[in-house]
């Protein structure tokens, strides 16, 4: 078979405006192979940093959240049972052990936050050492409301919990003061719970008093995230560290609170109908989700996520890919230069180059300095490689410019989050009104040569008749 249908075919294309318009889409989402290639490799960094981190905290401590204190009460549950034998009915008691919670009336939580940076490698883990004081005033349990009697209440069988997300954070024996007698925190939750990380105690005399004083330290190891749960019925913590980045979390923001360069002072006062669970219940209801979702606290947030700002950079990449191309493509059709299509890919190479050379750079010197570094050598690649096919030192500084603009724009995107919709929505108006004014003048149906398309850009020569009229009127 001839190849001869070959050069005209190529021919066709370089002069045909509309073909080269259909190309130049085409190859834009060509570039959307490497850029999708670029997401894998910051998520696969990403993993990375993830490992690096569950390495440190493993042998520290998780991020921690504090739930209680709460008071567990076992009491007798008696149930009648009918059995059928032999035609008669007969009817018996079985007694089952179950179980009744109670939450503080008052609960005051103080803590002093210590806060640490640590490396794994190149990967930088928040961690924190926290003190806190706990202390606030129980009821006596009441259990009329479930016309549970006293007698069936196993008093001496109640103990004071504390959950914990990971009691390996644990720094030290803590001791409960209640009602001025001093007893020694256990693992575990208690029987209830068995599996639950935490700490417990037991309780005596629990059905002596009517109001319950108590106090104690809790001094532990975290990473990341504090959280506590309002289980009092007035709840009240107060927080201060160092951390000059917090960023608070939770279904309750602080109520007043203080971030400066020597950290942050936080407090928050949480009342008992803010929340979606009673102050007692028996075993048989069940207020994980609800107590789940009210908790509160502080995240330690790193300044500046590398991945996070490497995934929202990427995702302008398309859109940057067709500006920068577009730009060449107005060069093409206002000028009588021709760019072959393998330039527009290493232009295109060379751009997405820029989002790893940004993400391997701020892995080791910072964010702000390594987009500077990366968006300057890739500027400077583009100006240098445009000034190859558009022979000229002005339109390929006039390129260089364009790019250089561009990723200026980009980085006021990336900083400016809470505007980033307005500033990249009224950018894109304005470069679309640009485009349709470079272009206004050219008559889209009759380019179907190179001549034909700088002629409809030029002013329009006098005709005869117009000879003529002008010779009259002298």
């Amino acid at each position: 078979m001839s190849n001869n249908w070959i050069v005209p075919a190529m021919e066709s294309l370089r002069k045909s405006l509309f073909l080269r318009t259909l190309l130049l889409g085409f190859l834009i989402l060509i570039m959307q192979i490497p850029v999708v290639m670029i997401n894998g490799v910051i998520r696969e960094r990403e993993s990375t940093k993830d490992a690096a981190f569950y390495d440190v905290t493993k042998s520290w401590g998780g991020q921690q959240s504090i739930v209680g204190p709460w008071i567990t009460v076992p009491y007798k549950f008696h149930s009648v049972q009918k059995k059928t034998s032999n035609n008669k009915v007969e009817h018996f008691t079985t007694t089952q052990t179950r179980f009744a919670t109670f939450l503080p009336i008052d609960l005051q939580i103080d803590g002093d936050v210590n806060s640490d940076l640590r490396k794994r490698g190149i990967f930088k883990v928040p961690l924190y050492s926290v003190d806190l004081t706990i202390n606030g005033l129980f009821a006596k349990p009441d259990f009329s409301s479930w016309g549970i009697s006293e007698d069936d209440v196993l008093w001496d069988q109640s103990y004071l919990s504390i959950g914990l997300t990971d009691s390996r954070g644990i720094i030290k024996q803590a001791q409960l003061d209640w009602a001025g007698t001093k007893v020694n925190f256990l693992p575990g939750t208690g029987m209830q719970n068995t599996d639950s990380p935490g700490i417990h105690v037991p309780l005596k005399d629990l059905d002596k008093k009517e109001t319950f004083e108590f106090s104690f330290p809790l001094s532990l190891n975290g990473s990341d995230i504090l959280l506590f749960t309002p289980y009092g019925n007035d709840t009240r913590v107060s927080l201060k560290s160092d951390w000059i980045d917090p960023s608070f979390q939770g279904n309750w923001l602080p109520t007043n609170h203080k971030v400066d360069n020597s950290g942050f002072d936080a407090s928050w006062s949480i009342p008992y109908l803010g929340r979606n669970y009673p102050q007692s219940w028996k075993d048989s209801s069940n207020f994980k989700s609800s107590i789940n979702s009210s908790q509160f606290g502080v995240k330690f947030l790193v300044p500046v996520d590398n991945y996070r700002m490497g995934f929202r950079s990427v995702k302008y990449a398309p859109l940057f890919l067709m500006l920068t191309f577009i730009t060449l493509w107005l060069f093409e059709i206002l000028s009588n230069y021709r760019i072959h299509p393998l330039q527009y890919l290493l232009l295109g190479a060379g751009m997405c180059v820029f989002y790893l050379l940004e993400l391997s750079l701020a892995e080791h010197i910072g964010f702000e300095i390594s987009y500077t570094i990366a968006s300057t050598l890739v500027v400077g690649l583009i100006g240098s490689y445009s000034f190859v096919f558009l022979k000229s030192i002005v339109r390929a500084l006039f390129v260089g410019v364009i790019a250089a603009l561009l990723y200026g724009y980009l980085y006021i995107l990336l900083r400016s989050q809470d505007y980033a919709l307005l500033i990249g929505s009224f950018g894109l108006f304005l470069t679309i009104a640009a485009i349709m004014y470079l272009t206004r003048n050219i008559n889209w149906y009759r380019s179907g040569s190179q001549e034909s398309e700088i002629d409809k850009l030029s002013p329009p020569l006098p005709t005869d008749n117009m000879e003529n009229n002008r010779t009259n009127k002298h």
